[in-house]
């Protein structure tokens, strides 16, 4: 671990690895500019292995190259940020866009093109009842629906790249799943995707039958090696509607547990588990129901289920807080411990420059 890392520190990292356990048959990393100059100076070394490509990174590459300068991109991104804004603590706040970091953006920005398309789905032509809350997302909605273009070309591209990654990640890169990947690629709409991830895959099933596994399958996903490295997996978002699920974790923070404890939690059936949690209000769990059901819109206006967490907000002013109780601020003795007796009184003259006359008295 370091805090940051350039090509020549990864080659002497590797280096020392090598004379310790030999030279790699392959190195399989991601689109890192210090990956590949790393991998260059040991090849400069006489320490050349093959190089694998992580297939999420290079497709959220292609797609880079062929959306980040369109002239709808910027604006798109734009007007999801202000939906997000104006749908967060909102009864639609469980239609608020996913989070879409700006570095690597591409890697899992196709999650913010699915979503829009869901969101104007739940939008039909025609008139919307005055106060309703199709009325209130419409209002919220931004420029997207200026977007539709944008967002179904970029589906169009970015869906046949998803398939391919399910198939080649499970099973790796080989014959007979570059043919299961044939029929998906040949119906992308965009011919320079189409075109570009094609060649990509022929290049690594070349490096594949280089290494033998032409026939079993090459790894050509970097996710197993990341999650060894503590991917983080959110339990529960800071909203309000999630409250009460992350009260429910709360105990795991407490202490160590002992080993009769974790026998009680390992015999918790997933049934009941499913049972608890229903009746509790979850932005993930509205988010299911209205993306997959636009037809159950309105039914956010309801309630659902009695609160088991009461949040409670830092008032400015506590006198107009019911719930904070009155403390009192009054003690039996506010002087503090005496320490001696307050009727003789000591004199202490030359308290001050010797052009003061004035002196202090003390108990």
């Amino acid at each position: 671990m370091a805090d940051s890392w350039t090509g020549e520190a990864i080659a002497e990292v590797l280096k020392r690895l090598i004379a310790q356990m030999g030279r790699p048959a392959a190195y399989l990393k991601d689109a890192g500019s210090e990956l590949h100059k790393a991998v260059d100076l040991l090849g400069a070394s006489r320490l050349h292995s093959l190089s694998i490509d992580d297939l999420s990174h290079a497709a959220a590459s292609m797609l880079k190259r062929y959306d980040q300068n369109h002239p709808a991109f910027e604006r798109f991104v734009s007007a999801c940020g202000r939906v997000s804004g104006k749908l967060k603590q909102t009864l639609l706040a469980c239609l608020a866009p996913p989070t879409v970091r700006t570095k690597a953006r591409f890697m899992n920005v196709h999650r913010l093109f699915s979503w829009a398309e869901q969101l104007l789905q739940l939008s039909p032509a025609g008139g919307a009842k005055a106060g309703s809350l199709l009325a209130r997302l419409r209002a919220c909605l931004d420029e997207l629906p200026t977007c539709k273009d944008l967002i179904k070309r970029f589906r169009g591209a970015a869906q046949g790249l998803l398939e391919c990654q399910q198939i080649l990640k499970t099973q790796g890169l080989c014959h007979d799943t570059l043919a299961q990947c044939e029929p998906l690629i040949d119906a992308m709409p965009t011919a320079t995707v189409r075109q570009e991830f094609h060649a990509s895959l022929a290049v690594q099933l070349e490096t594949a039958k280089r290494l033998g596994r032409d026939d079993v399958g090459l790894p050509i996903s970097s996710d197993a090696i990341a999650s060894l490295f503590g991917v983080a997996k959110r339990h529960g978002v800071g909203q309000t509607q999630d409250a009460a699920r992350i009260a429910l974790r709360l105990p795991a923070f407490c202490g160590a547990p002992t080993r009769e404890e974790a026998q009680e939690v390992l015999a918790v059936r997933v049934a009941r588990q499913h049972k608890l949690t229903a009746e509790f209000t979850s932005l993930s769990k509205q988010r299911r129901e209205v993306l997959g059901h636009p037809e159950r819109l309105e039914n956010l206006s309801r309630s659902q289920g009695s609160a088991h967490v009461e949040l409670l907000p830092s008032p400015k002013k506590r006198s107009n807080h019911e719930a904070i109780a009155t403390i009192s601020m009054d003690c039996e003795n506010p002087w503090g411990p005496q320490w001696g007796c307050r009727d003789d009184l000591v004199l202490i003259e030359n308290t001050g420059p010797p052009d003061m006359r004035e002196a202090a008295l003390t108990s």
